[in-house]
């Protein structure tokens, strides 16, 4: 009955969700803004799901994933009841070994480490770096430690969706290559504040900039921390 339900709601427009939709040699990719840092991607029939947390989206509302993406273990990250909501027989799971640890998944499942990639019904998906080197708990660890969590380049025909996950402006994204649309996260103290947001996009030069994962990050900073950047067009969501 849900599958049916699920087919239904692709139909009609998810209400009080922000949704962006760009086209590409193999079809329109639809992208819905859940909230924080769970997206929902629409490709050529396939629903993709990136961190879903039930604290900020109705995942009873939304359709079974064919794909989810976990970036982490963090409990905004990683949401059991969110999953549980959204998993059915036939989804996959791509994350990290803690969370496989933590999930202990039973279904078709890759983990995957930064530098890996894979391909999931021809989108190419690749796992790239994302942790802290300046913002630190009070033990003076990472919140985010090197080589823990991923960020994700997902490749739809030659589209490619960067989604940084909790990061700073580490080196590493002056490799990532072309870039066509980017989440970059914003939330001091455990990811980026808008200087380093900024700088993370001067890296990348991504043609479509969505600010993530914001909580009470001044957006209004990183616009006029980019408005000389002509190629980049900031799309606060």
């Amino acid at each position: 009955m849900k599958k049916i339900i699920n087919l239904l709601l692709l139909l009609l427009p998810i209400f009080a969700l922000a949704q962006e939709s760009f086209e590409t040699p193999e079809g329109e990719l639809k992208i819905t803004i859940v909230g924080h840092a769970s997206l929902m991607l629409e490709f050529q029939g396939r629903i993709i799901h990136v961190d879903p947390w039930s604290q900020l989206g109705d995942y009873d509302q939304l359709p079974d994933a064919d794909l989810i993406l976990l970036t982490h273990e963090h409990r905004d990250h990683l949401d059991k009841s969110a999953l549980d909501k959204i998993t059915s027989s036939n989804t996959k799971m791509i994350y990290t070994r803690i969370c496989d640890s933590i999930l202990a998944y039973s279904g078709a499942k890759e983990i995957l480490i930064n530098g890996d990639r894979t391909s999931f019904e021809g989108i190419d998906i690749e796992a790239v770096p994302a942790y802290n080197l300046i913002h630190k708990r009070e033990n003076g660890q990472p919140f985010h430690p090197k080589g823990r969590g991923n960020g994700y380049v997902l490749t739809f025909g030659d589209t490619r969706l960067y989604i940084a996950a909790d990061t700073e402006d580490i080196p590493e994204m002056k490799q990532l290559g072309q870039i066509d649309i980017a989440f970059i996260p914003m939330n001091i103290p455990y990811t980026m504040t808008p200087q380093m947001a900024a700088r993370a996009a001067k890296m990348i030069q991504p043609r479509v900039l969505y600010p993530y994962h914001y909580g009470d990050s001044k957006l209004d900073e990183l616009v006029e921390l980019l408005k000389d950047e002509k190629e980049i067009e900031v799309r606060l969501r």
